[in-house]
C-alpha cells in the first residue's frame, strides 16, 4: 500500500509577522507627525543659513579672513540678532526665559503667558456665552435670524488690527482699562465660530425627530434641552477649539496697541523695538504651545462631557 504523503514542517506556512516598529509608528499619528517635524526643522536650518549668510560674509570680508562653507554655516547660527534664528537658538532662549527665571520675574515667559492667558480665558468665556445666546435666538426667532445674522458675518470682515485700537480707546473713555479691553477683543474674535457652529448644531436634528417630539406634545424648552442641545454638542466643541485659539490671538493683538508691560504681546513689542529676533520667535513659539495646551484642554472637557452623556467618542 503506497504511503500517504504528509505535509512536512518545511511545507507549513510561516507565521505571519506583525508590523515592525517603523510600521507601527507610521500607522498612527506619531510617525507622520515626527517625519513632517523633522522635514520642517531641516528646511528651517537651510533657510537660517541662506538668510543669515550675507551678514556673515560681510563680517568675514571686514576682518579679511579666509573662510570655508563650514565656517559660514557656523557663523549664521551664532549671530545675536539674526534675520532668522536657528531652532536651537530659540530653544536656548526659551530655556533661559522659562527655566532660569522665577515665575514672578518680568523677564519670565511664564509670567507673560499668565497675563495673556487671563485675558484669553475671560474673552473666551464672554465670546462663548455671546455666541451661544445669539445662536439660540437665531434658531428660534426668524426675525432675529434676518436681522442679526448679516451683522454677525459682517463683523468679521473688519481687520482686528484696525478695530483693536478703537475698542481700547472707547473702553478707556468709559473707565475700562487693563484686562477688560483685551478680553473684549478676544470675545470679538471668539464669538463668531461659536455662533455659527451652534446655529448649525441646533438645526442638526432632522424633521422626523422634531415631528416625534411634537407628537408627544413637547414644549420648545423640552425640545431644546432633550433634542437640540445634545445634537449640537459635536458642533459646539469643534467651535470651542477654534474659538479658544482665536481668543489667544485676540489677547495678543490687544496687547500691541496698548504698549502693555506684561503679556506675550509686550514681549513681541520689546523684541521688535530692540531688534531681538530670537526673543520674538521664542514668544511666538510660547504662544503656539499655549494655544495647543488650550485646545487640548477643550478636547479633554469634550471627552468628559461625552462620557457623562454616555457617548463613545
Amino acid at each position: 500500500m503506497p504511503a500517504i504523503p504528509t505535509m512536512t514542517d518545511a511545507a507549513l506556512p510561516a507565521p505571519a509577522r506583525g508590523p515592525g516598529l517603523i510600521g507601527r509608528l507610521m500607522s498612527g499619528k506619531t510617525g507622520p507627525v515626527l517625519v513632517v517635524s523633522l522635514v520642517l526643522i531641516a528646511f528651517w536650518y537651510v533657510m537660517t543659513v541662506y538668510m543669515n549668510a550675507d551678514w556673515a560674509i560681510q563680517q568675514f570680508e571686514r576682518k579679511n579672513v579666509d573662510w570655508s562653507f563650514g565656517d559660514l554655516v557656523t557663523a549664521t547660527m551664532e549671530q545675536k540678532r539674526p534675520q532668522l534664528p536657528a531652532p536651537h537658538q530659540i530653544l536656548a532662549e526659551l530655556e533661559k526665559s522659562v527655566l532660569d527665571r522665577k515665575v514672578t520675574s518680568k523677564r519670565s515667559l511664564i509670567y507673560h503667558a499668565g497675563i495673556t492667558l487671563s485675558s484669553t480665558m475671560l474673552g473666551f468665556l464672554f465670546g462663548t456665552v455671546l455666541g451661544i445666546l445669539l445662536a439660540v435666538g437665531i434658531v428660534h426667532q426668524r426675525t432675529m435670524e434676518k436681522s442679526m445674522m448679516p451683522w454677525v458675518i459682517c463683523s468679521q470682515t473688519i481687520p482686528i488690527l484696525a478695530i483693536a485700537p478703537m475698542i481700547i480707546v472707547v473702553l478707556a473713555a468709559i473707565g475700562l482699562r487693563g484686562l477688560v479691553p483685551k478680553a473684549f477683543i478676544s470675545m470679538y474674535l471668539c464669538f463668531f465660530p461659536v455662533a455659527i457652529g451652534m446655529v448649525k448644531g441646533l438645526r442638526s436634528p432632522d424633521l422626523l425627530q422634531l415631528d416625534l417630539m411634537r407628537t408627544y406634545s413637547a414644549s420648545r424648552w423640552t425640545v431644546f434641552w432633550s433634542l437640540r442641545w445634545p445634537s449640537a454638542m459635536p458642533y459646539l466643541f469643534t467651535s470651542l477649539k477654534i474659538g479658544i485659539a482665536i481668543a489667544l490671538v485676540g489677547a495678543i493683538v490687544g496687547e500691541l496697541p496698548t504698549g502693555a508691560l506684561g503679556g506675550i504681546g509686550s514681549r513681541l513689542l520689546a523684541g521688535s523695538y530692540y531688534g531681538q529676533t530670537i526673543q520674538i520667535w521664542a514668544a511666538l513659539l510660547a504662544a503656539a504651545v499655549l494655544a495647543g495646551l488650550l485646545v487640548s484642554a477643550v478636547g479633554l472637557v469634550e471627552k468628559l462631557v461625552y462620557r457623562r452623556m454616555g457617548v463613545q467618542s
